[in-house]
């Protein structure tokens, strides 16, 4: 079974800042495209017209630099599922080392009424796949 999805990006010069690494700003931009996966879980085919999605909070730890001109993976995971909402773990790595670990709370949202709407007992079971349990 599958526990975690994985993406290999490979860092572009124009992501780098004066010191070399990559900018601090990139790598949640690189987070969101490996979250692109569940996103399809939770809302098929990501018609942008039903999205049903909100990000309720970020955070992100830097544990080393991120270098230009080396392969980097982003391993992304389900953490948490609760009633309406569901945290995703995410971490780069570049050449076996962790630079970069994150983790996001999205909630299943409906924009009409503005409010959070439990998640469906399909997506539960789709998502717990994802978390190694």
């Amino acid at each position: 079974m599958t526990t975690q999805f994985s993406l290999d990006i490979t860092p572009r010069f124009c992501e780098t800042d004066a010191l070399g690494h990559i900018n601090n700003t990139v790598i949640p931009v690189w987070f969101e495209a490996g979250r692109e996966p569940i996103f399809e879980i939770v809302n098929p085919g990501q018609d942008l017209t039903k999205w049903n999605m909100i990000l309720a909070g970020f955070n992100i730890t830097f544990a080393a630099p991120t270098f230009y001109g080396k392969t980097v993976t982003v391993k992304t995971h389900v953490s948490r599922i609760g009633n309406s909402s569901f945290v995703i773990t995410q971490s780069c790595w570049q050449e076996g080392k962790k630079t970069a670990e994150a983790q996001t709370t999205m909630v299943h949202y409906n924009y009409q009424t503005e409010k959070s709407e439990p998640l469906s007992e399909q997506v539960k079971t789709q998502l717990a796949q994802l978390t190694g349990e």
